[in-house]
């Protein structure tokens, strides 16, 4: 990612009282030993380089030594509440190999990698600004794609999981060219994500914000695209942000669809997705109404982009409902319910 790119940086939306609600009533808000800013008292920090001598534009951190040693330790009970709910019998197993400090994120995130000294397995996770939109976007994931994910929050401090598989610009430049990928499943897989991403109106899928898991089959591998940031829930004006096969570097994969997959085939696999995702809303009905009541009220974008937004849904799908909406949730439930053509009565409508 280039640094003029970085700087452009989102609005940042804080969690309101009826957000931190919902949080708490699915378990997602709970008291952790320390915060954000406490990573921020650092003394010193370096360049952290990659295996090919190139600057990642992560900074590691120093700490002082008393200091570190306290946030060290917060930092092993805050990974084992994320992924052991606090079970602290494996606290001695574990020790903090490094804090990283990303420099043209967003929310400029922390980076931990978590180290078992007694087999060397390392995994990583993150503490970032709890910005409200990104926070939707992790939530409507959880609920609506397939696949699963880890956070909490406290306060204004946000800790996810690492999700692991091949950033998608390096999935683009390595694995693509190589002889044993198996291209219509690839093709089909990205048609299903570009789906996802724009039912539930998740925006700014470059190469470098998802990655593609890759799973051996009996037969052939098989790929999942999986998104990793989502910082642009909902939040752009332009309709083209919430569809991945827009943007430059997605051109390789947006070609290789268009070379394998016909029209009717694509609809066939964006079908199937909008099936998967509305059977995923059945089954989550109560929290899908809690999470929206919540959404459609609050203030998660610019009232320029809303209003862009609305409009361009409007011409697109043909129906002026769009125009109705006040706020980006409200656009979001709506397009929901058009793109799977929900029942009113399911009550997705805003």
């Amino acid at each position: 990612m280039t640094k003029n790119i970085a700087q452009k940086r989102k609005q940042f939306f804080p969690i309101n009282d009826s957000f931190r609600d919902y949080l708490s009533a699915h378990r997602r808000y709970l008291e952790l030993p320390l915060v954000y800013e406490d990573l921020l008292e650092y003394e010193d920090s370096f360049p952290l380089i990659n295996e090919f001598g190139d600057d990642t534009l992560w900074q590691t951190l120093l700490f002082d030594q008393h200091r570190g040693k306290d946030l060290y330790e917060a930092l092993k009970r805050i990974y084992v509440q994320l992924r052991s709910e606090g079970q602290e019998s494996v606290l001695k197993n574990l020790y903090i190999d490094r804090v990283d400090l990303c420099t043209f994120g967003n929310t400029r995130p922390m980076r931990v990698r978590v180290v078992n000294q007694f087999n060397d397995n390392h995994d990583y996770f993150y503490i970032k600004k709890a910005d409200a939109s990104r926070v939707y976007g992790l939530e409507l994931e959880e609920l609506l794609s397939p696949n699963a994910i880890n956070f909490l929050i406290w306060g204004d401090t946000l800790i996810e999981e690492h999700i692991i598989g091949v950033p998608g610009d390096q999935f683009i430049k390595e694995y693509l060219p190589r002889s044993d990928i198996h291209e219509v499943r690839l093709a089909k897989e990205f048609i299903k994500f570009n789906e996802r991403s724009f039912v539930r109106l998740l925006g700014d899928m470059r190469a470098y914000n998802y990655v593609v898991e890759v799973t051996p089959d009996f037969e052939e591998n098989q790929y999942r695209v999986r998104a990793i940031d989502f910082d642009q829930q909902c939040y752009e004006g332009k309709r083209t942000m919430y569809l991945p096969q827009y943007f430059k570097n997605n051109l390789p994969v947006v070609q290789l669809c268009t070379r394998l997959i016909n029209k009717d085939t694509a609809l066939q696999y964006q079908q199937e997705e909008r099936a998967l995702i509305k059977r995923r809303l059945n089954f989550t009905t109560n929290r899908i109404a809690h999470l929206r009541d919540c959404m459609c009220a609050d203030q998660i974008s610019s009232q320029e982009k809303t209003e862009q937004l609305k409009k361009e849904l409007a011409e697109m799908h043909n129906d002026p409902r769009f125009l109705k909406c006040k706020t980006m949730g409200e656009i979001t439930f709506l397009n929901l319910s058009v793109t799977l053509n929900l029942d009113q009565e399911q009550g997705f409508y805003p």
